[in-house]
């Protein structure tokens, strides 16, 4: 069985969807099917019972894939780890060499990952670029849009709490 990193904050996220899923969803489609039954026992022409199967369907496929999830996690302290070499949990921030724009990543496991929220998996195409790399390095990025260059500007690791950080 292949174990798959994450971070403390990322498996408690995850935990908590479950939670949600399960405590709260679960029980509400229960209901919403069973008023469904109720206002109209012809399953078949019952438009409000199908969409509420579907629902509960969903539900269920998400609880599922979050309770895999979470057993092949393999939780990494990331506030034990330091160095200026990029790894899992590493917070890098890079300066794109064409715009020279910065932009700020941090490399996590893939159920994590969210790159509206400043977190790619390390099995993207950039987080394969950076494992290995170093401040002031140059990374080429092999992206679906071409070629990407940025060089490597800060190696940063938080713990779950941004607030508390070691800057490499």
């Amino acid at each position: 069985m292949t174990r798959f990193p994450m971070t403390a904050a990322g498996h408690a996220a995850l935990e908590d969807e479950l939670r949600g899923r399960i405590r709260i969803e679960r029980p509400r489609l229960i209901q919403r099917i069973q008023q469904a039954i109720a206002d109209d026992a012809d399953l078949v022409e019952n438009s409000e019972f199908q969409a509420a199967q579907v629902e509960q369907n969903v539900n269920e496929a998400r609880i599922a894939e979050l309770e895999d999830k979470l057993a092949l996690a393999e939780i990494v302290d990331v506030s034990k780890l330091s160095g200026d070499t990029i790894k899992f949990g590493a917070t890098v921030t890079l300066i794109d060499e064409d715009t020279g724009e910065n932009r700020t990543w941090q490399l996590v496991g893939e159920p994590e990952a969210d790159a509206s929220k400043g977190r790619i998996s390390v099995t993207s195409p950039t987080g394969r670029a950076l494992i290995g790399k170093t401040k002031g390095a140059t990374v080429l990025v092999e992206a679906p849009g071409g070629t990407k260059a940025y060089k490597v500007r800060h190696v940063e690791w938080f713990e779950d709490k941004p607030q508390k950080r070691k800057q490499v």
